[in-house]
């Protein structure tokens, strides 16, 4: 588990496309009570949270700024600099999920040193990851997969731990990527793990457990993606999921930054995946699909739930609206017996 320095002031920085702000987005969302608000750049886009400065927001109480920001490359641009040295000098500590690290940028480490601050990294693998062993552990798990990146993956496992929760079902969100870690206080950033042991990390996240036990396990990347295939390759085959359950964007065409590619059919997004994951899980089911449907009005939402509903004939809900057919899909998480396979047959 990680110490963070808590309440947060969220850096939005100068990203203006919602995807690429989903760690600023999932704080708002899954922990808005350590959040005091939030700070941007010229051309940042808003969280609709207080604006503060780093100045401001100390003395509101935020001891923390967290790089709200998830870019592709995890980059952290010279341009943020000195809004980063702002919040050092205000008094704030610094947390960041880039690839980039913090304390590897001289500026920040010698104003850091010089102030007594923290720069936290939490994209930072534990030593001694071994590599995958493929041995099946006791306990049931659940993996969110996706047709893109940035599209509900890990809002659909907290969904789906705070259902099962209220169940009485004895449940662990498990965090593969920064977000999730910085709001869980741990897990495995799975994408800054060693290729050859990233299988063994997915392993190391969910741990033999009680036999009524589920992890539920953040999702990262997707099978289809051109850049981050991998590590949703590793996640699947370590995690050795029982179930799945498929998050998908109808609004989205495309895949997020890749327009040359676009998003796979949900048969085959789910056919792949079921083959793949069987090869350390020959159970493997899917449970149904997870659909963001935040750019679509209510009534457009339902009738895009209802119709992919019908074409897979699975359990299809957005967790965020909630409702009778996000219980539907938790049922259908829970049951033994695999919908799709039924469906197809």
């Amino acid at each position: 588990m990680l110490d963070l320095p808590q309440p947060y002031l969220l850096f939005l920085a100068d990203v203006a496309e919602r995807g690429y702000a989903k760690t600023a987005f999932g704080l708002r969302d899954w922990a808005a009570e350590r959040c005091i608000g939030e700070y941007a750049l010229p051309g940042g886009l808003s969280l609709d949270l207080p604006r503060f400065s780093p100045r401001e927001a100390y003395a509101a109480g935020a001891r923390a700024l967290v790089i709200g920001v998830a870019n592709p490359g995890g980059v952290i641009s010279p341009a943020w600099l000195p809004a980063l040295l702002d919040a050092l000098e205000a008094g704030l500590d610094l947390i960041g999920g880039m690839h980039a690290k913090l304390n590897e940028i001289p500026d920040l480490a010698a104003a850091a040193a010089r102030l007594g601050r923290r720069l936290i990294d939490v994209r930072t693998p534990p030593p001694d990851i071994p590599i995958a062993s493929g041995k099946k552990r006791a306990g049931k798990r659940l993996l969110t997969v996706g047709t893109d990146c940035a599209l509900g993956k890990k809002y659909t496992a907290l969904a789906l731990v705070r259902a099962f929760a209220a169940r009485g079902v004895d449940a662990t969100f498990r965090a593969s990527g920064q977000t999730g870690i910085m709001i869980a206080g741990g897990g495995m950033p799975m994408d800054a793990v060693v290729a050859d042991f990233a299988a063994g990390a997915a392993e190391m996240l969910s741990p033999d457990n009680d036999p009524d036990h589920w992890d539920v396990i953040e999702g990262q990347g997707s099978l289809f993606h051109p850049a981050y295939a991998g590590v949703s390759l590793a996640l699947l085959h370590g995690s050795q999921p029982d179930v799945i359950v498929l998050c998908h964007d109808p609004s989205r065409a495309v895949t997020l930054g890749f327009p040359g590619y676009p998003l796979p059919d949900l048969h085959e997004a789910i056919d792949l995946t079921l083959r793949l994951g069987a090869r350390t899980n020959a159970a493997i089911r899917c449970a149904g699909v997870s659909l963001n449907t935040s750019q679509l009005s209510e009534a457009e939402a339902a009738r895009a739930i209802a119709r992919v509903s019908a074409t897979l004939g699975l359990p299809v809900a957005d967790p965020i609206r909630g409702g009778p057919v996000f219980e539907a899909l938790v049922d259908a998480c829970l049951t033994a017996e695999s919908s799709y396979e039924r469906a197809a047959s």
